[in-house]
């Protein structure tokens, strides 16, 4: 009798992780492939390191889906394997977990033969920076409110869009690798991290440090770089606060899903679903992707991409 009340309490409390995770992982696919909407019709000017110029190259859409899948490669090989001094992570069935990961490849390559059409913004009076040199009469002070993504060909654009996608998605997916280091280290005896928490939501506000010490710091060298002319827009300063609101609720469900699914299940899952959503967006309110060749390849890829998350999850269970 005692034996099946532990055996029941076990399954249950499993179930229950499970309904967490992926709870947890539903809002933040939702969230991610969202938190952009709020600043797409607003200039930005030339924005952070990848992301603004990403969409003003290739599109919201077609941008999330390319970073999403190598975001989604490298977290996945990373805690699956053992890479950068973390412990491999194992799963319940491995062969769907591979199979999982492969489609997910797969699906990276059919996003690349979709076009998008990208309109850039014009700035009016109404968006000007709100940083700027004042200047009367004197054309070497003269303030472009064009950015450099503006002039490029749409061949460049293309290929420096993608060419940052891919970057981003590279640094997207080591994001966790310190945590997991501080975590599998933390159950060893001897190290400097001997005792560390192993909930994931712990980690946060370290996590979040980092991130605006960093973008701070890129911050300032873009200011000095365009000799302290930024291209700063008053009316982006809301949405972009919402933008970021949204993708730290979204980056705080990944924490938790990372906990109860651990990080080689929930980053499939969490990657390529915000697909879904942002091409979606893309589609149906910012018209960027047309044309019934561009609509059967992304339904094409949906479905490969959403049969990797579905085998990646049942690797779980």
């Amino acid at each position: 009798m005692n034996s099946w009340t532990a055996n029941n309490s076990s399954v249950n409390s499993n179930g229950t992780d499970l309904t967490i995770g992926f709870t947890s992982s539903a809002i933040a696919v939702f969230l991610f492939g969202t938190n952009f909407v709020p600043v797409k019709k607003f200039d930005t000017g030339d924005g952070n390191i990848t992301v603004v110029p990403i969409v003003k190259t290739i599109g919201l859409g077609l941008g999330l889906l390319i970073w999403a899948s190598f975001n989604l490669l490298t977290g996945w090989a990373s805690s699956r394997f053992g890479w950068f001094g973390i412990d491999p992570e194992e799963v319940s069935k491995p062969i769907l977990n591979y199979i999982g990961a492969g489609l997910s490849v797969l699906s990276t390559i059919i996003f690349l033969f979709v076009k998008s059409e990208v309109q850039s913004s014009s700035t009016s009076l109404e968006v000007t920076p709100l940083l700027r040199e004042r200047s009367v009469n004197n054309s070497e002070n003269t303030y472009s409110d064009a950015s450099w993504v503006d002039s490029l060909s749409p061949v460049r654009k293309r290929v420096i869009g993608c060419t940052l996608a891919v970057v981003a998605g590279i640094f997207y997916g080591s994001s966790f690798v310190p945590v997991l280091y501080i975590k599998d280290h933390g159950r060893r005896n001897g190290t400097v991290y001997t005792g560390a928490s192993q909930f994931d939501l712990d980690y946060v506000f370290a996590h979040f440090s980092g991130i605006f010490l960093t973008s701070t710091i890129y911050f300032l060298i873009y200011c000095a770089v365009m000799k302290n002319k930024p291209k700063v827009y008053p009316e982006a300063i809301i949405p972009g606060f919402v933008a970021g609101v949204l993708w730290a609720i979204a980056n705080c469900c990944w924490f938790i899903a990372n906990h109860y699914l651990s990080a080689v299940v929930s980053f499939p899952i969490i990657t390529a679903g915000p697909g879904f959503v942002a091409a979606m967006w893309g589609v149906l309110v910012f018209k960027e992707i047309k044309g019934l060749k561009n609509y059967l390849l992304l339904t094409v890829a949906f479905c490969v991409i959403l049969a990797g998350s579905l085998s990646t999850a049942f690797s779980k269970i």
